[in-house]
C-alpha cells in the first residue's frame, strides 16, 4: 500500500464505562506498542470510569496489566472533545484553565473498548453521527453481537447451532420465578448464568443443581438485569479469528485455538482470563483434524456474517468428537472486540495465518478506511 504523506492519525479509544475498563486500557497499552508509527500516528483517547474523554499518556508502560493495580484512565489529561458537526474531523481539547484548543484532524478511530459502552454498538452510534470512520463493527452488529440473547437468536434463524437457553430479566424473575425454573430444569444440568450484555465472563456461573441458582442468578443481576441461563456444553472449547474480507470479499478466518482449563478450574473466567496464568492452557492451534478446523472455520465466517459484523470478530464454540457430524459443533458466542494483546488468542491465530500483531492492526485500519459510508 502506497505511503501517505502524512501519517493516518488514529484515535484509540479505551477504558470506558464497563466492567472490563482495565483489560481494554491494556489492549490500548499493546497497540501503543506495535503500531506502525511510519503509517499511523495514534491519539490516545481514554475513557474515565464516568464517561469523560481525555487525552492520555502515549505510554505502553503506562497501561500495562499488574494483578496488584489493574490499569485505569484517570481525570489528569486534557478533555477531548469530539467534532462539533459532521462537517469537521477536528478533534479538540479543554485544558485545565478551560481554554478549548485543537488537537488537530483525526482520519479514523479504533475503539479498543470492551463491553457495554464501547462494544455494543453506543460509541460505534456516535462515531457515525459524526461521520467519522472507525475499525469494527457497525452499530446494529455491535448491539447484536454484545446481548447474547439476540446473537443466539439470529445464529439460530440462521441454522447455526447454539446451546438450549432461558432468557431471565430482574423484573420477570421475582413473579415468575417458578415457570423459569420449570423451564431451566427442561434444559437439563449443569448450567451457566450468564449477563446478558457483559464480557471477559465477569458474572458467569457454572450451576450443577437447582440449590446453586438463585446465587448465581443475583450474582449475574450485579452486571445486566437481563441474564440467560444456559445448557452446559460438553466437548473441547474452541475459539476462531475472523476478519472481514477487502473490496466486498467474504470474511477470512484463522484457527481454531484450543482453551484447557487446568485442574481446579470449572471454566474460562475473569481470572483465569487475565490473573491467573496456570488456570488455562491456551493452544494455538488446536490439534484437531484438518476437516474439522476446517467446519469451525467456515461456521466461525457465517456467524459473523449472519449479525453483519465488520472488521474482526472471534467466535468461541464448543466440539465434542464422541456426536455426530452435524451436532459435535455448537456456537457459544461472537465478540465484536475480542481480547486484543499480542498473547491473546485473536492475535496468535492470525499470527499463526502469517499476520503479525503489527500487520493485524494495520490490516483493521486499512479496511476502516476503505469501508464506503453506509455499508454499516
Amino acid at each position: 500500500m502506497n505511503q501517505p504523506d502524512k501519517p493516518i492519525r488514529v484515535a484509540l479509544l479505551f477504558g470506558g464505562r464497563s466492567g472490563e475498563h482495565s483489560i481494554s486500557c491494556v489492549t490500548a497499552g499493546s497497540c501503543l506498542a506495535a503500531i506502525d508509527r511510519q503509517r499511523f500516528e495514534p491519539v490516545p483517547v481514554g475513557i474515565t470510569k464516568t464517561g469523560r474523554l481525555t487525552l492520555a499518556p502515549d505510554d505502553p508502560e503506562r497501561w500495562r496489566l499488574d494483578a496488584a493495580t489493574l490499569p485505569e484512565v484517570d481525570d489528569a489529561g486534557p478533555e477531548v472533545l469530539l467534532p462539533s458537526s459532521a462537517r469537521s474531523n477536528e478533534w479538540r481539547v479543554i485544558d485545565s484553565s478551560g481554554r478549548v484548543g485543537s488537537l488537530g484532524r483525526i482520519d479514523v478511530a479504533f475503539p479498543l473498548l470492551h463491553g457495554p459502552y464501547g462494544e455494543d454498538g453506543t460509541i460505534q452510534g456516535a462515531l457515525e453521527l459524526l461521520d467519522i470512520d472507525y475499525v469494527g463493527s457497525g452499530t446494529l452488529a455491535s448491539a447484536v453481537g454484545m446481548d447474547k440473547i439476540f446473537s443466539k437468536t439470529v445464529f439460530k434463524a440462521r441454522g447455526l447451532p447454539v446451546a438450549r437457553w432461558v432468557p431471565v430479566t430482574a423484573k420477570t424473575w421475582p413473579d415468575y420465578r417458578s415457570d423459569l425454573v420449570a423451564r431451566i430444569n427442561q434444559i437439563g444440568w449443569p448450567v451457566f448464568v450468564k449477563p446478558c450484555r457483559a464480557g471477559s465472563s465477569l458474572g458467569v456461573s457454572k450451576v450443577l443443581n437447582q440449590s446453586g441458582l438463585d446465587q448465581a442468578i443475583e450474582t449475574a443481576f450485579r452486571f445486566d438485569q437481563r441474564i440467560l441461563v444456559e445448557q452446559a456444553q460438553s466437548g473441547r472449547e474452541l475459539e476462531c479469528a475472523v476478519l472481514g474480507g477487502h473490496d466486498g470479499g467474504g470474511p477470512r478466518a484463522a484457527g481454531p485455538a484450543e482453551v484447557v482449563m487446568q485442574p481446579g478450574h470449572d471454566f474460562y473466567s475473569f481470572e483465569a482470563k487475565y490473573l491467573d496464568g496456570t488456570a488455562a492452557d491456551l493452544r494455538c492451534p488446536a490439534d484437531l483434524p484438518a476437516k474439522v478446523g476446517e467446519r469451525v472455520r467456515v461456521m466461525a465466517a457465517n456467524a459473523f456474517l449472519a449479525i453483519g459484523a465488520q472488521g474482526l470478530s472471534r467466535v468461541d464454540l464448543f466440539y465434542d468428537s464422541a456426536k455426530p457430524e452435524g451436532q459435535d459443533l455448537v456456537i457459544n458466542e461472537i465478540n465484536t472486540m475480542p481480547g486484543f494483546t499480542p498473547i491473546s488468542l485473536f492475535p496468535r491465530m492470525w499470527a499463526g495465518a502469517g499476520l503479525d500483531y503489527t500487520s493485524l492492526i494495520s490490516e483493521l485500519i486499512d479496511l476502516a478506511l476503505e469501508l464506503p459510508p453506509g455499508l454499516r
